[in-house]
């Protein structure tokens, strides 16, 4: 086998190769205390230990075990590609294991690991789909079928447990499997048979790490052929599948969302690992053209229930909006790449915002339930259908991808909050713990985002002088910084593109202390979102807030109107959902219809003041929503 890279390296999803072009690199992070300490908790303790008893009692891994011949049956199971499910938790399982034993989990992971060997074949090829129900073909369906999108996920797990154990045992089946695809797919006059991709990007970005992984060159060719095949009409034109025009050619983000994000990850890391420019060019395009006109205020991304897709520009529904859980972590595995390949604070502003808010409602405060799509509204009256498209809180889903790639990410957290370079050490994130690269180390203490300030040592040095950068989000207008002797305010620090950077020779115990002014603001969106206009939405630091209706007076939200003129005020709640801050306005309850109209229009032109009694609004994060009874929620709210 191919070198195995250093284990000094971080242990993480993303480790660049030796001669990657990328401005940073990531550093080493310990998470100890605070907010994302206690959800990386309740995902250790709860929602992991659950994974193979759901796991079994869906049927993924009777499928693997039919697919082994340990036992006779059925596939059991709706879709073609719910052996991601089992990987994802196996990716999971490892980065957990690599921050802390657990020898129950550990045995898990060993068990189901020997299971999906045993169900490989001898060539390497490994779908239970097409292994127990279609009879064993292959490669007949790549728009449907997603055998290439599920061997990523397989290569994304067996890296993970490579980097967390240092055992070979899955990284052997991903290694085979992707030797196998190494000779079956391949451009016109390759001597391949298929020319082909899948209708699921996924493949292209864990072939990258596969190559960071092993050294072996041909992974990461095999990454860009996949990549650069899109939009060649190989799956019949359509955006849906990212395959109507080249990447390279491309001017917006377009087609099922989770599909574009994942291939756009595979971009960022050629560009990295490849040094192309146009790539580089086409995912800093890509990315701008959708944080300017397709995301939603929490971060969320995907328009459509129908197709999964983005939508048009400025398309942001609120009730309708979809904002797949699944859609929330493909940006942050994006926007991190990004980050790391042009040293831009822009890109760890867009992860902050999805962290807090769009990625971190698809789980309950219990870690028990889930959230598939997550809305930005919820009707006085909605009936729910179920299922995954649900507004309520589901155990587990037909279609389970999302509750596992929770799990992964807030498993492998620490990996995307710090990097470092020559120059010295950069926070993405502000959160209780240490940072590391290249012999400086820094402490960092925080009760962000409930109180704005960070508190810094530095424990570690080298003899020289390096620049300790912090990101000052884009949302804050006002902050303080202590450094020493010296303060300074958001009128005279040295803030350059996003990254307040402090620069000295550092010595072991030495102090900043940063404080972010965390006013509760309204926000209004740009004018040509039509589904919001007239409305705002209240935030407080990175959090995006909502209204439920259970602590609304009088019960439903459709007739609140939220009054801007009065002053917005923050209440500290330790008995609610957990301990939160909540923010607290002012509205009225109106009634348009108390004149008997039986008709919900009527003529145009100034509104007088609503009719109704003033009522205290309870704002809460967008993240706690639905942790308590069913009822309707809001983020935007109308001002007249």
């Amino acid at each position: 086998m191919p070198r195995i890279s250093s284990a000094a390296s971080p242990v993480g999803p993303v480790r660049l190769g030796p001669a990657a072009r990328a401005a940073l690199r990531p550093a080493t992070t310990a998470v100890d205390a605070g907010f994302w300490h206690t959800r990386r908790e309740v995902n250790a303790r709860v929602s992991l230990p659950q994974g193979p008893e759901l796991l079994e009692s869906a049927g993924n891994l009777h499928n693997l075990r039919v697919a082994a011949g340990a036992v006779e049956g059925g596939f059991q199971g709706a879709y073609p590609f719910v052996d991601t499910d089992v990987y994802k938790w196996l990716e999971a399982a490892s980065w957990q294991l690599a921050q802390q034993p657990d020898g129950e989990l550990e045995s898990a992971v060993d068990r189901i690991i020997a299971l999906v060997a045993a169900a490989q074949q001898p060539d390497g090829y490994l779908n239970t789909w097409f292994q127990v129900r279609e009879g064993g073909t292959r490669y007949q369906d790549l728009r449907w079928g997603h055998e290439l999108y599920c061997a990523g996920h397989l290569i994304q797990a067996a890296v993970a447990h490579r980097r967390a154990t240092g055992r070979p045992e899955l990284l052997d089946v991903a290694v085979k499997f992707a030797d196998h695809l190494g000779l079956v797919f391949g451009p016109p006059g390759s001597g391949r048979p298929i020319d082909g991709i899948d209708g699921h990007p996924e493949i292209e970005t864990a072939l990258v790490e596969l190559y960071r992984e092993t050294g072996d060159r041909r992974h990461l060719d095999l990454a860009g052929y996949f990549v650069d095949r899109h939009g060649h009409g190989l799956l019949g034109g359509e955006a849906y599948c990212q395959d109507r025009v080249p990447v390279r050619e491309a001017t917006d983000v377009e087609g099922h969302a989770v599909r574009q994000l994942y291939l756009l990850a595979a971009v960022a890391d050629l560009a990295t690992e490849t040094d192309d420019a146009e790539l580089r060019s086409a995912a800093a395009r890509l990315w701008g053209a959708m944080t300017a006109a397709k995301t939603h205020l929490t971060g969320g991304l995907g328009a459509h229930h129908d197709k999964e897709d983005f939508g048009d520009p400025y398309e942001l529904p609120n009730e309708r909006a979809y904002c797949e859980t699944c859609a929330a972590i493909a940006s942050v595995q994006w926007s991190w790449r990004m980050a790391l390949l042009t040293g831009e604070a822009r890109y760890s502003d867009l992860i902050e915002r999805t962290l807090y808010n769009g990625f971190l409602a698809g789980v309950s405060l219990d870690g028990e339930r889930w959230l598939y799509v997550n809305p930005l509204q919820v009707r006085d009256g909605h009936t729910d259908p179920g299922g995954d498209q649900s507004a309520r809180r589901t155990r587990w889903f037909r279609c389970a991808c999302c509750p596992p790639n929770v799990m992964r990410l807030l498993a492998s957290l620490e990996h995307y909050l710090a990097s470092g370079d020559e120059q010295g050490l950069q926070l993405h994130q502000f959160t209780t713990g240490r940072h590391s690269h290249g012999g400086m180390s820094v402490r960092t203490e925080t009760d962000y985002p409930w109180h704005g300030t960070a508190a810094l040592t530095v424990e570690d040095t080298p003899d020289r002088p390096w620049t300790l950068s912090l990101r000052i989000p884009q949302w804050c207008r006002e902050f303080r910084v202590q450094v020493g002797e010296l303060s300074y305010d958001e009128t005279d620090a040295p803030v350059e593109d996003g990254w307040l950077r402090l620069e000295r020779a550092w010595a072991p115990g030495d102090s900043v202390v940063l404080e972010l002014a965390l006013e509760p603001r309204l926000t209004a969106a740009d004018p040509r979102v039509d589904a919001v206009r007239g409305c705002a939405a209240i935030e407080r630091g990175p959090l995006v807030y909502c209204l439920e209706q259970v602590d609304v007076p009088g019960g439903g939200l459709d007739d609140i109107v939220l009054d801007p003129t009065r002053p917005l005020a923050v209440k500290h709640r330790p008995d609610l959902l957990g301990g939160v801050t909540t923010v607290v306005a002012a509205g009225y309850r109106r009634n348009l219809a108390e004149d008997g109209s039986w008709w919900p229009y009527r003529a145009a032109g100034p509104e007088a003041a609503p009719a109704g009694d003033l009522v205290e609004l309870t704002a809460i994060p967008y993240h706690a929503w639905a942790n308590r009874q069913d009822g309707s929620m809001r983020v935007w709210l109308p001002t007249s």
